[in-house]
């Protein structure tokens, strides 16, 4: 298993070990003893899966409080992962970072980043594991085209869910919403 640090603190771009053959392949997406031993040691409480096409984008998505660590993996298709540092104290406050997912790759999201994805083959099959349940009363998010952001997105017309179009830009988000 390789774990690389990203520039974002605490953001992790996973690639576990995967034996493929004629079959096809398998890997381990979770092992509390290898994962632990990077620096992973995570109760996970819930685990949630998406199917998506083409063009989709879900996200920017975060919970504030009841925060949630994510560990993504994409099980079949690829997506372009993007996360946000929201912690107001942090110097990378405001940046994102983008990192392509498919089968052997995953991505650690801890608390106090927006996450979302844009689907970039034909369709995708996302998964991720969460230390926190989802808690719709906390559910926040911010705009997927946030100008100030400038995320270089790899679709200019997406399919979006009417929540993620009303996400405000990141600067309208209540500093409350925000993490400390």
């Amino acid at each position: 298993m390789n774990v690389t640090h990203t520039r974002l603190d605490g953001v992790l771009l996973i690639e576990p070990t995967v034996f493929g053959d004629v079959r096809g392949f398998f890997f381990e997406s979770w092992s509390e003893r290898k994962y632990g031993a990077a620096g992973l040691q995570r109760a996970w409480v819930q685990d949630n899966v998406s199917r998506s096409g083409r063009g989709v984008v879900r996200g920017l998505h975060f919970q504030n409080p009841e925060a949630q660590a994510k560990l993504v993996s994409c099980l079949d298709g690829e997506v372009w992962d993007v996360v946000v540092d929201l912690r107001v104290s942090a110097p990378t406050f405001g940046q994102w970072e983008g990192f392509s997912l498919r089968v052997g790759r995953q991505l650690f999201v801890p608390a106090g980043f927006a996450h979302g994805f844009c689907v970039t083959s034909e369709s995708a099959i996302v998964q991720y594991k969460c230390d926190a349940f989802w808690s719709p009363e906390t559910e926040r998010g911010v705009a997927w085209d946030d100008p100030d952001l400038a995320i270089a997105w790899p679709v200019n017309d997406p399919l979006l869910s009417a929540k993620d179009r009303e996400y405000p830009r990141l600067r309208d988000v209540p500093r409350e919403h925000l993490f400390a």
